[in-house]
């Protein structure tokens, strides 16, 4: 299939099968769910009661003293106690694999070209390293909303001119992941970085 370009005359040909996928809704949040867990560092952490220093003894003898028995002063019920289900340091991971990942990737894909949220630039010049240049830029490629860039090499203008920019995203083909795609009411993609991901997904 031919995917024109937003500015100008002139299409690039990419794989019908990762720009016109059916969308898979039920893979596509378990694509999204998965990036999201695997971010999650996991290393909230509290101590149990074996975990807490002291209360070897016993803090008085079992019977004859009138209060309740007692047989360590770090139980969870005791000021300066362990917590009663503390929490442990734990994997949040989820396993995916890879067919399911670029099939996922696919259906997002397809879905932003049917919903015309995805549009090819030739190239990305801007003049100087100004957010004043990018944001000129910005404004004839979106009608506003968060806009991601895909582009096949990073380039120092519009790293430098777009990173005061609050609603704008710059990646390379090999930074792309399902959430930022998701999340962009805009993806502006040039013509090296379609095909790229149109070979990256096929």
């Amino acid at each position: 299939m031919e995917l024109s370009m937003h500015i100008g005359n002139g299409s690039v040909a990419v794989d019908d099968a990762v720009f016109g996928a059916d969308f898979r809704e039920g893979l596509v949040h378990q694509l999204v769910t998965a990036y999201l867990a695997g971010g999650r560092a996991g290393t909230k952490t509290t101590k149990n009661r074996s975990d807490v220093r002291g209360g070897g003894r016993k803090p008085w003898r079992q019977k004859g003293t009138g209060r309740a028995r007692a047989g360590t002063i770090r139980s969870p019920i005791w000021r300066g106690g362990g917590h009663t289900f503390a929490f442990t340091n734990r994997d949040h991971s989820q396993k995916l694999n890879k067919k399911m990942y670029r099939a996922g990737m696919r259906s997002i894909l397809s879905e932003l070209n049917r919903q015309e949220r995805l549009r090819v630039v030739s190239e990305i010049a801007i003049p100087e390293a100004k957010t004043r240049a990018v944001a000129a830029w910005l404004g004839g490629v979106s009608d506003g909303g968060r806009v991601l860039v895909v582009v096949d090499e990073s380039s120092r203008e519009l790293e430098l001119g777009g990173r005061n920019l609050p609603h704008l995203a710059i990646v390379t083909v090999d930074q792309l992941d399902p959430v930022s795609l998701v999340g962009a009411d805009h993806v502006v993609l040039t013509a090296a970085a379609a095909q790229k991901i149109s070979e990256k997904f096929a």
